[in-house]
């Protein structure tokens, strides 16, 4: 025998596109959790060929520059000192778990929509978009970024335990914070969205201020060649950090929010919103992986030449 949930299901399934968030609604008995629905059913807004073919695209480009660099941060690190291999091992890990989860966001994606009958945009079949796959991603990811950039600065022991744990922390409390403003899609709650997104951005300015206090600080201590490298690590973690709340504003508009409940009106910030957050991961993953590994690499050549002076002094 059918549960209600179940044949609610089985009903967006049917009625498909922007009455399936009401059947689903209409369907649930009095007293069930108003949470299933987010879970069982959206109701996506109607999108352009070229919108649909944007996100979509996106999504593959990132599942295949994630892909790659894991390939090249694990084949890399042979290159490098042995002192240096664990932090490409971190970089590698991070963006192969963001592969993974941009493969099923894409899935996600595609079951979310279909070529309407007449073929002049796409649909939503009912089936729900799975966003979470985003910030079960960033959970894992953001705390084994501060890890590996930790790693390859070679930080004493005590300063470096000090900083990773204020960061994961801080990390955790950001991505904690931002994701019940994530999940509103009712235009009434738009103040709402955006206390939830000021209490993200605490953590998140915390977490930028202390990266750019110790690059700046570790500078005296590295060697010229990855001195500059380090100058150029500081920029890219602020013009790639940025952009994650530019991305959120986008998609949290009151227009784009009447677009998370079927309304074709905003469907703009929609597209905005993860196309922005897909590029921010590819530069702030996969770019800042290849960019530890070029740290990495300086380092170990100024530790092979201090090996050759030590040879030669012996001598």
């Amino acid at each position: 025998m059918a549960t209600p949930l179940r044949s609610a299901y089985n009903l967006v399934e049917i009625h498909g596109g922007r009455t399936a968030a009401l059947t689903l609604y209409n369907s649930i008995p009095k007293g069930e959790p108003m949470f299933e629905v987010s879970l069982l059913g959206a109701a996506m807004p109607d999108l352009s060929i070229f919108q649909y073919n944007a996100v979509d695209n996106i999504f593959s480009m990132t599942v295949a520059t994630m892909g790659a660099a894991a390939l090249f941060l694990f084949m890399s690190r042979a290159h490098v000192d042995p002192e240096y291999r664990p932090a490409l091992m971190v970089s590698g890990i991070v963006v192969s778990i963001a592969c993974y989860h941009y493969f099923m966001i894409r899935h996600s994606w595609n079951d979310a929509y279909t070529l309407a009958d007449a073929g002049g945009k796409y649909v939503g079949t009912g089936a729900a978009f799975n966003d979470f796959y985003r910030y079960a991603d960033w959970i894992l990811t953001v705390p084994l970024l501060m890890v590996e950039l930790v790693s390859v600065l070679r930080l004493p022991s005590a300063k470096a335990m000090s900083l990773l744990t204020r960061l994961v922390i801080a990390a955790a409390a950001m991505i904690a914070l931002g994701y019940p403003g994530e999940v509103i899609a009712d235009p009434e709650r738009w103040t709402e969205r955006v206390v939830w997104g000021g209490l993200s951005s605490i953590p998140f300015f915390y977490i930028l201020y202390v990266l750019w206090v110790e690059l700046t600080n570790s500078l005296d201590s590295q060697p010229p060649a990855a001195r500059k490298l380090i100058e150029i690590c500081r920029l890219v973690l602020l013009i790639t950090w940025a952009v994650y709340p530019i991305a959120y504003a986008i998609g949290g508009t009151p227009d784009a929010l009447t677009a998370k409940q079927g309304g074709n009106v905003g469907a703009g910030g929609i597209v905005g919103l993860q196309i922005g957050y897909a590029i921010a991961d590819m530069t702030a993953k996969a770019g800042f992986g290849v960019l530890i590994y070029f740290i990495a690499r300086a380092k170990s050549r100024k530790t092979a030449g201090d090996h050759a002076d030590a040879g030669l002094a012996a001598v």
